[in-house]
Formats: structure tokens, C-alpha cells, sequence
């Protein structure tokens, strides 16, 4: 690929600039959806300043930038070695290292990479004997679905113990995880950023709890309520949020709203998404339907706190539902079906 003369002194931002208007508007709009606030102002700021691309330099860029995709979606398939070996015979052994280079200084691959491609009844044979602190930094790596898988077969006195570690979890050594990845016989163990990886905390737990099955989840909670009370509170505040209502069907929405306050729903909706709307106004008559949205309209402003102590008196309300067995939440993990 012949390179234009003075490509190699472009920037990364300039290089991004020229790719988006290489683009088009359309698909540059996509793009800037998945972007900070900050790196769009920078990007419109380079665009803005670019006068001129010269058509060398736009191919070499659009180029390298199928060159990093490759080699990212090579690494995703197989990691580093495989997506080293793929990208030589396609563009020889310095352009290969080149690339990988690259992309794993810009988009740090991250650690135990090789364990997500190990299914999670292997991997259990693999850490279930290992200390709990170990399995939740490795759990923390994984996906909510396969750490789930593990999470629910671990022997049910580790469950909550693991558990309570990965919500604890904050920031671990790159050291550490060498040593982890060294012990699984990681090939990565040598590109592990050196700085301190965030991994873990309340978040990571949740999405993990949210995809156990019902009875993993249930004596997750009940042992952190008794060993760490604050904890388990704040994970059950997140574990199931008021737009979550989606999961519910017509019936368990009825249910539920049978129980609701009309004071506190049509506050509860007022910030509420047209689907979250939708949903509602469908499950109740149409006269309470108008009443309601008559409510929301006379109420004016209404105080972001007050719309959500609201939403939360009906995410309760659906949880003491669920718990009492008057309505299913349609979730992951293997519940168990109701006829």
C-alpha cells in the first residue's frame, strides 16, 4: 500500500477526523452516539479545520483503519497469537506486528482474554477450589452470563462470599493479575497494561445477579443482608430498575399496578420513556389511562427526587411480588417456567 507523503506525521485525532469524513454524515453520526462529550467536541473541531484530504491519504487511512478492525475482530475470535498468525499471511510478519501494536496501545486488550473463550463448565474445574478472591477478580473479566454459570455452581456457602468480593472490588495490581493468568497458563500475561485495572464493584454484581437463576440470587441476598446489610441494599436498589418494567407481561403488569398509588404512578411516568408509557397506559382501563396522563399534564415540573422515590415505591412493590410468587420477572439463569 503506498503511503502519501506526510501520513505518517497525522495524529490519531487527525486520522479520525479524516475517517469520518470519509464516512459521510450518516454513519458519522453513529459513531459519535458511542463517544464522550469531550472527544465529540474535539473531533468537530479537527473536522472543522480540515480543508483538504488528498485521495492517498484518505485510502491509507481508511486502510489502516480495516487493518485495526481486522486485527481487533482476529483477536476476538482466537487472541493475540491467532490474530498474529492470520494478519502475517495477509500482510506480511513487520505490517502484522505493526498493527497488533497498535492496537493493543490504543485499545489495551483485556486480561484473561483466553478465559472467555473457555466454556464455563471447564473454567469451573479450573477455579472452583481456587480462593474466592481469585474466582471474583477472574469473574469480574467474564461476561454477566458465563460468570453467572459459575457463580450458580459454586458450592452455595462460596456463592455470596464471591459475590460480596466482586462488589467490593476496586482496583487490582497488574501484578496480581500476571500471577492469576500465569497460574491458567494465560498467553496474554505479557500485555496486561501496567496500570491499575478497575475491574469489579456493585455494577459487576448485579449484572451477574441479574442473570442467576432466582434461587442463586435469592441466597446471594439473603447472606449479604445478614453479613453486609449496606451492601445488599445498595445492589438491590440497582438490581431492577423501573424501566425493567418491560420485562413484565400484560398480566404481571396488571398485577402490579393494582397495588400502585395513581399519585405515584403519573409521577413515576413523568420521566418515563414512551415505551415504559406505553406499557402502563396499555394494562389499565381507559379512563384511568386519561386520568393519569390528565395528572401528568396538570402537574407541571416535577423534582428529579420525587420521580424517582416514586418509580422506587413501584420497583418495590414489583420485587415483594415477585418474592411472594404473584409474578414472574422474565430473566436469564435457568428460572423455572409457571404454567
Amino acid at each position: 500500500m503506498a503511503r502519501a507523503s506526510g501520513e505518517e506525521k497525522l495524529g490519531g485525532l487527525q486520522k479520525a477526523a479524516i475517517l469520518l469524513i470519509s464516512l459521510g454524515p450518516e454513519r458519522s453520526a453513529g459513531v459519535f452516539k458511542h463517544l464522550k462529550e469531550e472527544e465529540i467536541e474535539e473531533l468537530t473541531l479537527e473536522i472543522a479545520n480540515t480543508r483538504s484530504i488528498t485521495p492517498q491519504t484518505k485510502e491509507s487511512v481508511i486502510n489502516e483503519f480495516y487493518e485495526v478492525c481486522l486485527a481487533q475482530q482476529y483477536i476476538a475470535e482466537g487472541g493475540i497469537s491467532y490474530a498474529k498468525e492470520l494478519l502475517e499471511n495477509a500482510l506480511g510478519n513487520d505490517k502484522a506486528m505493526e498493527v497488533i501494536s497498535k492496537l493493543t496501545a490504543s485499545l489495551q486488550v483485556k486480561p484473561f482474554e483466553f478465559v472467555r473463550k473457555t466454556e464455563p463448565s471447564q473454567l469451573l474445574n479450573f477455579i472452583q477450589d481456587e480462593h474466592p478472591q481469585t474466582i471474583a477478580l477472574i469473574l469480574s473479566y467474564l461476561s454477566p452470563g458465563q460468570a453467572a454459570q459459575i457463580i450458580s455452581a459454586l458450592a452455595p456457602e462460596r456463592q455470596a462470599d464471591v459475590a460480596k468480593r466482586i462488589a467490593t472490588m476496586d482496583r487490582t495490581s497488574p501484578d496480581v493479575i500476571k500471577e492469576v493468568e500465569k497460574v491458567l497458563e494465560s498467553k496474554l500475561s505479557s500485555l496486561v497494561n501496567q496500570d491499575y485495572t478497575i475491574v469489579g464493584g456493585v455494577d459487576s454484581v448485579v449484572e451477574i445477579l441479574n442473570t442467576v437463576d432466582r434461587g442463586t440470587e435469592k441466597h446471594i441476598m439473603e447472606t449479604l443482608e445478614i453479613e453486609e446489610p449496606e451492601l445488599a441494599d445498595e445492589i438491590r436498589k440497582k438490581m431492577f430498575v423501573f424501566e425493567d418494567i418491560l420485562l413484565l407481561d400484560d398480566r404481571a403488569i396488571q398485577r402490579v399496578l393494582r397495588d400502585v398509588d395513581n399519585n405515584d404512578l403519573a409521577v413515576a411516568l413523568k420521566n418515563a420513556n414512551e415505551q415504559v408509557q406505553g406499557a402502563v397506559f396499555n394494562n389499565l382501563s381507559k379512563r384511568l389511562a386519561v386520568m393519569i396522563k390528565e395528572d401528568m399534564e396538570f402537574m407541571g415540573p416535577v423534582r428529579m427526587k420525587d420521580v424517582e422515590e416514586a418509580q422506587q415505591k413501584i420497583v418495590n412493590i414489583i420485587r415483594k411480588l415477585e418474592d411472594a410468587g404473584e409474578i414472574v420477572i422474565s430473566r436469564g439463569g435457568g428460572d423455572e417456567i409457571v404454567v
